[in-house]
């Protein structure tokens, strides 16, 4: 049984990462700046293209469906002789090395963690380095019939809840999960959970403080690091400067709507 369901789960794990129909919607990253201005311990959120893509994009409302870090060479390892490394996770391969040059065909944002020491960046990186290999559990076939369908009919407030659905071990290998991992062994805030509480003293009997809780870090997606007040956007094709002056526009057509 245990053969029928592995079968099943790689099956099913080949057709979701598979490319969707249709046109794909953003211009690629500028690799070449890429390599200038990234650093160890950088989340690179990526547009992807796959079906699986689809179903991320819907659950999350957002425009980034997966999530890489860029170790770089804090890694220690080289990859056909290259040394701009990240790690990523998916339902296929597992915990991987990649190349950059991987991902010059997609949509790339970069997310600094704002502040982060050198010494805790090395941990980030050690910390996905030694889960090398992992490999999401392709017994568990329905965490991953979840992504059929590409906008399934479910209620907003359920929908981050849907990206976590099944047990503890399997969504290890899923990308934000693992890269939220790192940044909690540090630990490093992304979007915490914040109570506030009263802290009055006799010199200020309005004082307040805030307690930060760690988030389950199943329930992160890639748009979390987007939004989170920790991560400084960095958008490539600003980083090498931008002169509006030099678009060159076409006046020969009216404008559209």
């Amino acid at each position: 049984m245990n053969h029928i369901m592995q079968w099943l789960g790689r099956a099913l794990a080949h057709y979701l990462n598979h490319p969707a129909r249709g046109p794909y919607p953003h211009l690629p990253a500028d690799l070449a700046t890429l390599r200038r201005i990234l650093r160890p311990a950088d989340v690179i959120l990526v547009e992807g293209r796959a079906r699986i893509s689809s179903a991320i994009k819907y659950l999350t409302q957002s425009t980034w469906s997966h999530v890489a870090l860029y170790v770089g060479d804090y890694a220690g390892q080289t990859l056909a002789g290259h040394t701009d490394l990240l790690v990523e996770a998916d339902t296929e391969l597992g915990v991987h090395l990649l190349d950059l040059q991987q991902l010059g065909d997609y949509h790339l944002r970069i997310c600094r963690p704002v502040g982060l020491s050198d010494t805790d960046a090395h941990r980030v990186v050690d910390y996905v380095m030694a889960r090398l290999g992992q490999h999401y559990d392709l017994k568990n076939v329905f965490d991953l019939a979840r992504y059929l369908l590409p906008t399934p009919p479910v209620p907003a407030p359920w929908r981050r809840r849907l990206l976590a659905l099944g047990s503890g071990d399997p969504t290890r290998a899923i990308c934000s999960t693992l890269v939220a991992e790192a940044f909690q062994s540090v630990p490093f805030p992304i979007l915490p959970i914040i109570r506030i509480e009263s802290a009055a003293t006799p010199e200020c009997r309005d004082c307040i403080r805030e307690i930060f809780h760690i988030r389950d870090h199943r329930l992160y997606t890639p748009r979390d690091f987007d939004v989170s007040p920790y991560f400084e956007v960095i958008k490539p094709s600003l980083a090498k400067g931008f002169d509006y002056h030099q678009l060159t526009w076409d006046t020969g057509l009216p404008p559209q709507p």
